[in-house]
């Protein structure tokens, strides 16, 4: 059975009053779930001390972004290494923000998966394709070109830790969703490519992101191959992500 995960990704927003409040809700009422559904807070790395101080054991905390060194004289960055220090379990990889507005190539995503596995965090890789492409017919090609390279390196052992989220780059933020039909086909798109490249397809957990809300989530989640949600501006209002969590079916 793979994992159901939900993971709420704050981007660069926060302070360390929602850190208290925020979290502190929504481990009050992640406690009380009944449907197997892990919870995950990915706050800005600044923050990462504060949200663990308040998970109470029943949420797992990641990190947005990491470098893709292991130390050194790069200012501004931290690594794999420093994120499992203060508490975390998991780190985004290749967001595209990241790549669209810092610039971060195929290579250089493959070498942050590899710092993160290396430092026994799990991976999330993010992979999505713009308007353009999708219009264009390249949805699929796009998005299984950044799957094979991003996890080009990972090792047998290492696949149990990884997460792969599908971000349609035109439904981040935009208000727009992919239909869960859409949804679906690329989830099961992105099984095929990771079978044929010999990971244990059927046990790595495929999440959904891009607008994803409460009263479209249960939608979404009841697609087989959708294994949860990777959720931006609703994971900032408790009761919104708490309902976005219990729409995860049990037992599936």
């Amino acid at each position: 059975m793979r994992r159901k995960i939900v993971a709420g990704n704050w981007k660069m927003n926060g302070s360390k009053g929602l850190a208290q409040t925020l979290v502190s809700d929504v481990q009050s009422q992640a406690a009380s779930l009944d449907n197997g559904v892990e919870v995950v807070i990915i706050p800005p790395a600044i923050y990462v001390g504060d949200v663990v101080a308040n998970a109470g054991g029943s949420l797992s905390v990641g990190v947005q972004n990491v470098g893709q060194w292991s130390s050194g004289a790069y200012t501004g960055e931290i690594s794999a290494e420093m994120a499992v220090d203060q508490g975390c379990q998991y780190a985004l990889v290749g967001h595209s923000e990241r790549r669209q507005l810092f610039g971060e190539s195929d290579d250089v995503v493959a070498e942050k998966v590899g710092r993160v596995l290396a430092a026994g965090l799990h991976a999330v890789l993010c992979v999505g394709e713009t308007l353009e492409e999708r219009e264009a017919g390249k949805a699929e090609s796009l998005v299984a070109s950044q799957v094979k390279a991003g996890l080009a390196g990972v090792a047998k052992d290492q696949w149990q830790r990884v997460i792969v989220a599908y971000e349609p780059v035109w439904a981040i933020g935009t208000g727009k969703t992919a239909t869960a039909q859409d949804a679906q086909a690329m989830h099961a798109s992105l099984r095929q490519v990771l079978s044929e490249m010999g990971a244990p397809a059927n046990d790595i957990s495929l999440l959904y992101g891009g607008s994803v809300k409460a009263d479209n989530a249960a939608a979404l989640f009841a697609e087989p191959d959708i294994d949860g949600g990777l959720i931006g501006g609703a994971s900032l209002v408790a009761e919104d992500f708490v309902s976005i969590c219990r729409s995860v079916p049990a037992g599936t």
